[in-house]
């Protein structure tokens, strides 16, 4: 199978971790940007309708889905571009589309924040660089993931954010705009920079997939999901966690 980890993880008991020390209502979920056809493994099945990758995260979470999508099966066309899926819409680009929408007091503000939007790029062009992209609770992933997304309420990001920090210490760092918050603050920018990221999510993620309005949205990268796992439990059992 092209584009697997040589380090193998037991994601079943990872997300069992996860779930019970965080008190998840939604299960961690396994996200792949799969480079090729190769990269899907033959059980995996292709999503039936379109929906959005926000959409398609809290389907795997909440009710068990396991399923690919290509660039013609994802609707929202932000979301699809940050993911490496299809070119930026000439209306993003130009900032219309969110000015539109209310939310920038100029086509100009919203052409700097599209601009530095993370996203997974292409190398050596402008050109969509991903496949197609892979959803799965994690307990039940049968496809190494390059993203885990966690929806939790804050306290559960907070210890999170306290178990990335055990060995090392330092400060938590995290990027967001309000928009694209699933696709581009938990999958891109983990993906592409190898560090985990904190959203307060989105309009879009929350009036479409139904995330609640009391969650937030964090993306880690798989590199580090281990050891924040390992760290995890050690974390919510010290003498001064909030229990």
């Amino acid at each position: 199978m092209a584009d697997e980890m040589r380090t193998k993880l037991d994601y079943e008991a990872i997300s069992k971790t996860l779930i019970d020390n965080l008190h998840l209502r939604i299960k961690p979920v396994a996200v792949k940007f799969a480079k090729s056809e190769d990269a899907i493994p033959e059980n995996v099945p292709e999503i039936e309708e379109a929906a959005r990758h926000c959409q398609m995260v809290v389907s795997a979470g909440k009710e068990d889905k396991i399923f690919y999508a290509k660039p013609d099966k994802h609707l929202c066309a932000g979301g699809a571009w940050a993911l490496g899926l299809k070119e930026l819409t000439p209306t993003l680009q130009s900032g219309e589309f969110y000015y539109k929408l209310g939310k920038f007091d100029t086509w100009a503000a919203c052409s700097r924040t599209i601009s530095s939007i993370p996203r997974i790029k292409n190398p050596v062009g402008d050109e969509p660089v991903t496949y197609a992209s892979l959803y799965a609770p994690l307990d039940k992933t049968p496809f190494d993931p390059h993203v885990v997304v966690v929806i939790a309420q804050p306290i559960a990001l907070l210890k999170f954010a306290q178990s990335s920090l055990y060995h090392t210490g330092g400060r938590i760092y995290s990027e967001f705009s309000g928009i694209q918050s699933v696709c581009a603050d938990a999958c891109a920018q983990p993906y592409m920079t190898g560090n985990s990221n904190v959203s307060l999510g989105c309009d879009g993620s929350r009036k479409f997939s139904g995330i609640d309005d009391d969650l937030m949205v964090m993306g880690i990268p798989v590199e580090k999901l281990d050891e924040l796992a390992t760290a995890l439990p050690i974390i919510t059992g010290a003498a001064g966690s909030k229990k």
